[in-house]
């Protein structure tokens, strides 16, 4: 299926999902996410920090050239006008002719950019759930997004959990469908 996936269009859409719930945050910064010891505001900082770093890295940078600028808090005073941003920087960087036929610089080595887009697509789709749950607000993700997510990391949960990033897998029961099997593969109770 990935081959025939439109990379570009998943990472748009799982963007947007979770533009979406900023947008609902409604001044609830300091609520509680699924993620322990992450608030609201952490959580779409994490997620900004992945949008700064995405056009420097999809334009052929090195970790190394990006160094330290992105780090700390990137929401400042305005988080919902610093997410748009950074989520429109990101978008049109996904989005450049060519961007993901290259190769991309990664801490853990060199990847293409295709596969880069779609780390990023299910960063963005997995904490669009979080960001719903810690807000109370739809958890209902884009079924393409995740029949192309789910697709994907077939072939990488283990890399993803050997390294930590993502907790134990959580048992879904039979039949409840794509978006739970994904959520518990990303260790999620959904």
């Amino acid at each position: 299926m990935l081959t025939t996936v439109d990379v570009r269009e998943i990472y748009a859409r799982c963007s947007a999902g979770f533009t979406a719930r900023v947008h609902a945050v409604d001044g609830r910064w300091s609520a509680p996410t699924p993620l322990p010891g992450w608030d609201v505001r952490e959580l779409v900082n994490h997620l900004v920090n992945e949008e700064r770093w995405t056009p420097p890295l999809l334009g052929g940078a090195t970790i190394a050239e990006v160094g330290d600028r992105f780090d700390g808090d990137l929401l400042g005073t305005d988080p919902v006008a610093a997410h748009e941003d950074a989520a429109a920087a990101a978008l049109a960087a996904v989005r450049a002719d060519g961007a993901v036929e290259g190769t991309v610089h990664l801490s853990f080595g060199d990847h293409p950019a295709r596969e880069y887009a779609l780390q990023l697509a299910a960063d963005h789709l997995v904490h669009t759930w979080d960001l719903a749950r810690a807000l109370g607000a739809d958890e209902t993700l884009d079924p393409d997004a995740v029949a192309a997510v789910l697709d994907w990391f077939g072939e990488t949960e283990t890399v993803y959990r050997d390294m930590g990033v993502i907790g134990p897998r959580v048992a879904v029961p039979a039949g409840a469908g794509p978006q739970a099997e994904l959520l518990g593969r990303f260790g999620r109770t959904p």
